[in-house]
């Protein structure tokens, strides 16, 4: 094994990678603002779908928007299709997540939770596949050519989707105005959980 050559393998997918989160700043648009109105309008709570990589990018996705004060779960698509779909509602916005929009189990789940009137969020980079027709709001998220390695394996997508829930949840935090004291108090756990003094307050961001 060269292990220079092995590095330089490595700090170069560091940077594509890098390269593809950065990039998500300039994707940002309406569709965000969209995204964060429906968050602070919904009754229910935020539901994270996505099938493979795709899923388990959703699951830290809903992880951290709880932690910040909106309420979410991940739930599988194929679990829904099972009937754990009993659990979403009306009152409830869907976030789904597929690079293609082309994941047959995560576009049956969308299909139906369409005709009974729940809110669907799209995260796709393909503006004409079946999820984005399904979609009342669709978040295009481009990924960079071999970000994902022969833009198969979904390495640099999911960080762009990573990043786009980081940035939500950041922002519904601030337009809540939510405090530490409130994030501590369900955080009582780990090293957070030991912490004796608060961060000082984020600034708040007015609706």
């Amino acid at each position: 094994m060269k292990n220079q050559a092995v590095l330089e393998a490595a700090c170069q997918q560091i940077e594509r990678e890098a390269r593809a989160v950065a990039g998500v700043a300039q994707l940002l648009n309406n569709s965000f603002i969209e995204v964060a109105d429906l968050c602070l309008r919904m009754t229910g709570k935020v539901i994270v779908t996505g099938a493979g990589t795709s899923g388990h990018a959703g699951r830290r996705m809903a992880h951290l928007l709880s932690v910040s004060g909106t309420p979410a779960v991940f739930l599988h698509p194929m679990d829904c299709l099972h009937g754990t779909m009993g659990a979403i509602t009306k009152d409830d916005v869907v976030f789904a997540i597929s690079k293609g929009g082309g994941s047959d189990e995560l576009n049956q789940l969308c299909s139906i939770l369409r005709e009974k009137g729940t809110k669907i969020v799209a995260l796709t980079e393909n503006e004409s596949s079946e999820l984005a027709g399904l979609a009342d709001v669709t978040v295009l998220l481009h990924t960079p050519d071999q970000a994902d390695p022969g833009n198969v394996i979904a390495m640099g997508s999911t960080l762009v989707s990573g990043v786009w829930g980081d940035a939500l949840a950041y922002v519904l935090m601030r337009l809540r105005k939510r405090s530490w004291k409130e994030t501590l108090e369900i955080h009582p756990a780990g090293a957070v959980g030991k912490m004796q003094t608060a961060p000082e307050e984020l600034n708040r961001l007015e609706q």
